[in-house]
């Protein structure tokens, strides 16, 4: 496959873990560097304001993530959205569902110290990459507890699974970004590392846009890129001054 093309005028969406940053074991050992920090403003600026960061994390993480910078942002699946003019739309679940899927999550995680649980605000994850056997008890527990909670859904993830608000998802929330300024009508692009991320992808290729996978398995997206690194380095191609100059002609 080969190398991602720059478009002159892109809106950009980035997923954060495994594509901005490497994966660990939670997310709180998660660390942003100083030379990724210092190539968002101009992206940002690239994009004449239209980047957003999109991810599983809550806006308020992913604002804890990157401090200083508060960029627009989709947190926890679509489930929370911060527009372009720092206006926050959320979409919850039903409370009494969510209070009894954190219960039982709890007790999970109680009786198995190796999984963390993740309260997100509106959805509950459960990362067991420091106990791989026990993806299938997750799973087990997730759907049983699922089937009297109609107003979530299961969303698999990299060595987690995530009781989320249904009807809400990545891909949601990018079509909800390009229908506002300064997104519309731009070129899409999303980049992802993740089976959540498929939905981004979905919503990218429907729009004629640039869907581009970071990292191996099968995807949706057409473009692929091998590892952060790589993302760095296309990103900061994209922002470079030639770009910059052409994109501000636009």
């Amino acid at each position: 496959m080969t190398h991602p093309p720059f478009p002159a005028a892109p809106a950009l969406f980035l997923d954060i873990d495994g594509t901005l940053v490497e994966l660990q074991d939670s997310p709180g050992q998660v660390a942003v560097d100083r030379d990724l920090l210092a190539l968002l403003p101009t992206l940002f600026a690239a994009c004449g304001g239209a980047l957003a960061l999109v991810s599983g994390r809550p806006v308020s993480g992913i604002d804890d993530l990157f401090a200083p910078l508060k960029l627009p942002a989709a947190g926890q699946h679509g489930v929370e959205r911060r527009d372009a003019a720092g206006k926050t739309h959320f979409h919850a679940g039903c409370g009494i569902q969510l209070d009894a899927l954190r219960q039982r999550a709890a007790a999970l995680a109680q009786r198995h110290p190796e999984l963390l649980v993740e309260d997100k605000g509106a959805s509950v994850a459960v990362h067991f990459r420091r106990a791989p056997h026990l993806a299938g008890k997750v799973r087990a527990c997730l759907e049983e507890w699922l089937e009297a909670a109609a107003d979530f859904k299961l969303q698999e993830g990299k060595m987690v699974l995530e009781a989320k608000p249904a009807g809400r998802d990545k891909g949601v929330a990018l079509l909800e970004f390009m229908a506002e300024a300064p997104f519309r009508g731009r070129l899409p692009v999303f980049l992802g590392d993740d089976v959540t991320d498929e939905y981004g992808f979905q919503a990218v290729n429907r729009l004629g846009g640039l869907a581009i996978k970071v990292g191996e398995g099968p995807s949706a997206a057409p473009w692929r890129l091998p590892d952060v690194a790589a993302v760095h380095a296309w990103l900061g191609d994209l922002a470079s001054p030639t770009r910059l100059t052409e994109s501000r002609l636009l």
